[in-house]
């Protein structure tokens, strides 16, 4: 192999699922899953395709706190509902990505969207931590709702495959979300046969998960639907060929070189600033939002 080939670590089956709320089933590939270094992505929960029958009360999480990170939310199949105490709100489709700030203090909940909750159907989402740097986690929360027409999307030789680039810069084209740290998130959406390289830097975390179809790695690593497939942390180069019609989200990113202190919906720096935020969320300061 040569040197400049980023070689896979691992390939991960998705762990056992469990339930978020009453509208997610998620298999946490990290931390819980798996212990590897993905920084600065804390948390990857990944809700497998599963078809959830009609109801008119929509299912959700209900309202909850967060400080210290973000979270980006990636609609694959069904819809989703988002409201915070910073006064955001807005409804995601299959495409669409939602990436929120929370930073010093939110409130939110999330809840399938009304018309889908009615029908019902297939769901499937990605949901993300991504650590802030110690400077930015109490800077004023943020929120940024990508629509799926507003993702710059390359199209591949082949005319039929193509790259959204929702953060970072894929071949010229910059990613729609801005970031506090180095990152990239692609969406691959390969048909059968294409292939396509990608050029990485050696130190940066790096992830493939196939949210469908069937793939390989570096000409030599098959992965199938539902895997992740871990790098290390050497080599610049990866080639990722569809045996089938594929989607895989790319996650790569610099690794945040700060100590971590974590806490159910807190992820800070120092457990001090763990009892900080809870103090803060005890005495009303991330805000008001109505169940």
């Amino acid at each position: 192999m040569s040197e400049m080939v980023k070689p896979v670590a691992d390939i991960l089956k998705a762990p056992a699922p469990h339930m978020v709320g009453d509208a997610f089933r998620v298999h946490n590939f990290f931390p819980g899953g798996y212990k590897i270094k993905m920084s600065p992505f804390f948390l990857l929960d990944y809700n497998a395709k599963i078809n959830f029958s009609a109801r008119n009360e929509p299912r959700g999480v209900g309202v909850h706190p967060h400080r210290g990170f973000e979270t980006v939310t990636i609609v694959y199949k069904g819809a989703l509902a988002h409201h915070d105490s910073a006064g955001n709100s807005g409804k995601i489709y299959p495409g669409d990505v939602q990436w929120m700030t929370a930073a010093s203090g939110i409130l939110h909940k999330e809840y399938h969207e009304q018309e889908f909750s009615n029908t019902g159907g297939d769901f499937q989402i990605v949901q993300l931590w991504v650590n802030l740097p110690a400077k930015y986690k109490m800077i004023k929360p943020k929120y940024q709702g990508l629509q799926h027409s507003a993702i710059p999307t390359l199209t591949l030789a082949d005319g039929a495959s193509n790259v959204e680039v929702i953060a970072g810069e894929f071949q010229g084209v910059k990613g729609a979300a801005s970031t506090f740290s180095p990152m990239e998130v692609y969406n691959l959406k390969l048909k059968a046969g294409a292939s396509l390289q990608l050029n990485l830097p050696a130190n940066y975390n790096t992830g493939l998960l196939v949210v469908e179809g069937n793939i390989k790695i570096n000409q030599s690593s098959d992965a199938q639907q539902d895997q992740f497939v871990h790098f290390k942390n050497e080599g610049t180069e990866i080639t990722v060929e569809a045996i089938q019609d594929s989607v895989i989200l790319l996650l790569s990113g610099e690794p945040i070189q700060e100590p971590i202190a974590s806490y159910g919906p807190f992820l800070m720096n120092r457990p001090e600033e763990i009892q900080q935020a809870l103090a803060d969320y005890n005495e009303g300061k991330f805000g008001y939002l109505e169940e």
